[in-house]
């Protein structure tokens, strides 16, 4: 039986158990204590303590970005953040599928998710799907980023498993000019810039822009973005005030998933496209463009020493565009192929205002948000036919649209959270928000029978919800000695426009195709309840370890209408759960700087129920592990300062083997009775890096890193599904059961230069 070549399975529990070894050795080992201060919210206020929160963040500043020298941001959370994975199912190093704990924040359209995003306090999940736009993050005006775990009421909507807070650079924090050129593989062009300054009476301003461009290492797609950000500030007696303006293009190409082996009925596995060469794709063009503008004003006002008032107001307006060709549903002659596009327009607007104080054993803050969005959204279809290389090219009958949609949201929180020193080493943090959404919408589709266009009645639903927190953090001895902590959270997010309007049994749709009709769906209600323990501070050997649970009730699964059926609608289901544990450690060893993760996910359905995934009807109960989700992750970082001036460095990535999405029940064919393991095995990959300060020219920063040394064949994701071509790419028309994956890149050697002055 053939066996697709594939990275040796990785084994991180042994590296778990030296884990917990270095970690007793480490407890120590203590120094003087450094304060690390994190926001607790959209809008920090005067910001926390992090080591007397009842739960471990994970914080980054913009020189351990540079230092990692990563591909992006989502590349780096993969690398070196614990409980992060992404799935390459676009096939776009800017179009990622983030997922902490299982729960994702993705670009992909129809994904249920669960962590939100800020930039500067400003939500940026779209309020069409909550998907998140990685490509339109400004990566180099990133000064820190911050994950914060768990069902966090103070970050809104959509926080079910986590947030993640990111702060751009001013002039304040960037002062002078910063220049960064990368070059290497895959024709692979960027180049970043920056300016910064502080001028008098208070004025500051920081500007930067980033231009990318490849070739990408697999057929058809080459991809562009460009970024700029554009920041205006004053600092006064009594507080601060900045004007902020994000404008993002991008022409980026996912080709996604391609077939690895084809299936028999006896489970035999023959070598198809994707096996045979690397770069292959299944059908294209799969074209995304996204346009974002954003302007926001931040407001600070020291009402006295100890009392801050904030707010922050913003206008957001995105467009994006895509283009895909697919095979046809039901070939004709000619038409054996669709060529299909979406247009889809969001303006935003939002204003948050916060007031923080601390006083006495006390440190409270207390504010509200409000967001408005107005969404437009249209979807043709084009009959097309294939051509030799599996391109598709659209006839000359005119595109039809196929579903619209004008909705509109508005999303109202209002939140008090506190945290009280009720001891000389104990603090007890609550925190508790009220949520309170409408969505409404109006339907345009095509139905499926008559071929007419139907405009649907206006629909409106609104949720409501009051999430509490209560946590508490306890340091162990005298001094700075470990902390133990506990902690117990709430917080829901609302159906998306995409989920409601294809949510009746009666008039089901093809995922992610078409919008049919929209009746109530139930919220989501997430509660997390985890409890650790954490050493350390920053710039000393410190580490954390984390325990924890997350339930979802009422989550919304994509089901089928019956076993046999291949189309379905979203739906309710009663629970599903995210269980495991976090660790991670930094130290130095002999002038070495070690940092390590280890991650064990459990995710998994907890009610009975038909699902349908992809092309497949799967039957799920208690117990059945959610697909596309690695058991164990293992993370390791060493960087190495060499000689004066030079720091070589290395990450490598230990991910365990995953299951198949249209497999979760271990079958292949609906109705059938014997059990097949399609999941895909486990990785390691190995990246090197290098710097070289070189003072002759002035300070300036050479660099380079390759990217998978080993050129391991992998694959991040996968899914049942069935392939009309053979394996040399030639259409046969003929439905047959594969594994579809998506590939990760081969090796790949980047240099570059950065300087700053």
């Amino acid at each position: 039986m053939h066996r697709p070549r594939f990275a040796t399975r990785a084994r991180p529990t042994a590296a778990a158990l030296w884990f917990s070894a270095a970690c007793g050795a480490a407890l120590a080992q203590t120094e003087l204590p450094k304060v690390e201060i994190i926001g607790t919210s959209p809008l920090p206020g005067q910001g926390i303590d992090r080591n007397v929160l009842p739960y471990n963040t994970q914080l980054v500043k913009r020189a351990g970005l540079e230092d990692a020298q990563t591909e992006n941001l989502s590349d780096f959370m993969a690398r070196r953040l614990a409980g992060v994975q992404v799935n390459d199912v676009q096939g776009s190093p800017f179009q990622s599928d983030v997922s902490f704990r299982g729960y994702r924040a993705s670009g992909l359209l129809g994904v249920a998710q669960g962590i939100s995003v800020f930039l500067d306090g400003v939500r940026i999940n779209e309020a069409f799907g909550d998907v998140v736009n990685w490509d339109m993050v400004p990566e180099f005006a990133i000064g820190s980023v911050a994950l914060v775990p768990g069902a966090n009421p103070a970050f809104g909507l959509n926080s079910l498993g986590g947030a993640l807070s990111l702060t751009t650079l001013d002039g304040r924090s960037a002062p002078g000019v910063r220049a960064e050129l990368t070059l290497g593989s895959l024709s692979r062009r960027r180049l970043d810039l920056s300016h910064g300054g502080m001028h008098e009476d208070g004025w500051h301003h920081y500007l930067s822009l980033s231009l990318f461009d490849e070739a990408g290492w697999r057929d058809h797609s080459a991809g562009s973005l460009g970024n700029l950000v554009a920041k205006l500030g004053r600092d006064t007696e009594a507080g601060e005030f900045s004007l902020g303006l994000l404008v993002g293009r991008s022409h980026l190409v996912g080709n996604g998933l391609v077939p690895l082996y084809t299936l028999d009925e006896s489970g035999q596995r023959t070598p198809d496209l994707g096996a045979l060469r690397r770069s292959a794709v299944y059908t294209y063009p799969d074209l995304t463009r996204n346009h974002v503008t954003q302007l926001s004003a931040n407001w600070r006002h020291d009402l006295d020493a100890r009392t801050t008032l904030e707010a922050l107001a913003y206008v957001r307006h995105s467009t994006r565009g895509t283009v895909n060709g697919d095979g046809a549903d039901d070939p004709q002659g000619e038409v054996n192929a669709a060529f299909n596009r979406t247009a889809t327009s969001q303006l935003g607007q939002g204003l948050s205002l916060a007031l923080s104080r601390k006083a006495g054993a006390h440190q409270w803050q207390v504010g509200a948000s409000l967001d408005r969005a107005n969404v437009r959204y249209e979807q043709t279809e084009q009959d097309a036919r294939l051509t030799p290389s599996r391109g598709v090219e659209p006839l000359d009958a005119p595109a039809e649209l196929s579903a619209a949609v004008r909705g509109h949201s508005r999303n109202l929180g209002v939140y008090g959270t506190d945290t009280w020193h009720i001891a000389s080493a104990t603090h007890l943090t609550g925190t508790l928000r009220l949520n309170d959404a409408s969505v409404s919408n109006q339907l345009t589709s095509r139905d499926d029978y008559s071929g007419e266009l139907t405009a649907r009645p206006n629909e409106r639903f609104r949720y409501r919800s009051w999430n509490p927190a209560l946590g508490i953090a306890h340091r162990l001895g005298e001094g700075d000695g470990p902390t133990l902590f506990a902690n117990l959270a709430r917080n829901n997010r609302v159906p998306t426009v995409i989920e409601l309007g294809c949510a009746d049994p009666q008039e089901p749709c093809r995922l992610p195709a078409g919008l049919q009709a929209d009746p109530y769906l139930k919220q989501v209600v997430a509660t997390t309840v985890e409890a650790g323990a954490r050493f350390g501070r920053e710039g000393e050997t410190r580490g954390s370890l984390t325990l924890y649970r997350s339930d979802n009730r009422n989550d919304i699964v994509f089901s089928s209408v019956d076993v046999n059926s291949q189309l379905g609608f979203f739906r309710n289901f009663d629970r599903t759960r995210h269980q495991g544990l976090d660790a991670e450690l930094q130290m130095r060893v002999s002038g070495v700087d070690l940092g390590l993760t280890y991650s064990l996910l459990d995710a998994t359905y907890q009610a009975q129920g038909t699902l349908r995934m992809g092309e497949r009807n799967v039957q799920v109960g208690p117990g059945t592990r959610i697909a596309g989700l690695p058991r164990q992750q293992l993370k390791m970082s060493a960087d190495w300062r060499a000689v004066p001036g030079l720091t070589l460095g290395m990450d490598l990535q230990l991910v365990s083997r995953r299951g198949t999405a249209g497999n979760e029940d271990g079958l292949i064919a609906n109705g059938g009775t014997q059990q097949f393991d399609l999941s895909i095995p486990g990785y390691a990959l190995t990246h090197l890096r290098a710097t070289w300060r070189v003072p002759e020219w002035g300070g300036v920063k050479l660099f380079a890193r390759i990217t998978n040394l080993f050129d391991r064949h992998y694959a991040s994701y996968a899914a049942l599904a069935s392939t009309q071509f053979d394996a040399q790419g030639r259409y046969t028309g003929v439905d047959t059961d594969a594994v579809f994956v998506a590939p990760g890149a081969p090796r790949a050697l980047f240099v570059g230069l950065r300087k700053t002055f």
